[in-house]
């Protein structure tokens, strides 16, 4: 096994176990304590962490587990992650789009893939009358923020 495929395996082996059991010593908030942020323009996203759990055998990264619901029409304007992030839709449409990549349109129970270097250019509900809510699941460097903002593309 080549050590790439080693690392996307091991990935997937800590997301999936964070996902259904949740990781021993996690910080996992209730709903009522959760932290929620309802970010104003130019991101319409509501967004709450669910878990975030330093990786004792990954010195200096960390798990982030968060839910974000786009209100009907709602979007997010270019951003990055500067981690492995993985998307999983819950309910509604979304369209998802990294900068040099095609433009997907998104159903619950379909999932996307962001890696450290992407753009993510387009984030958005397709519904003007119903709301569209991700799971996302984030490999990142421990204490440094889950997203921060980026330049759109040039025209």
């Amino acid at each position: 096994m080549s050590s790439q495929t080693g690392f996307r395996a091991r990935i997937a082996a800590l997301v999936g176990a964070a996902v259904f059991f949740g990781a021993p010593g996690a910080t996992i908030a209730a709903t009522a304590a959760a932290t929620v942020t309802a970010a104003a323009a130019p991101s319409d996203a509501v967004v709450v962490s669910l878990i975030t759990e330093r990786l004792a055998d990954t010195p200096g990264k960390e798990l982030d587990m968060i839910t974000v619901e786009y209100p009907p029409g709602g979007s997010s304007s270019p951003h990055r992650h500067d981690a492995y992030v993985l998307v999983y839709v819950l309910e509604g449409t979304v369209e998802m789009q990294v900068r040099g990549q095609k433009l997907v349109t998104l159903r619950a129970g379909e999932s996307f893939l962001e890696r450290p270097d992407d753009i993510h250019e387009v984030s958005r509900n397709v519904s003007r009358s119903k709301p569209a809510k991700l799971l996302v699941v984030a490999l990142k460097t421990a204490g440094k923020p889950l997203t921060r903002e980026a330049a759109p593309a040039a025209q």
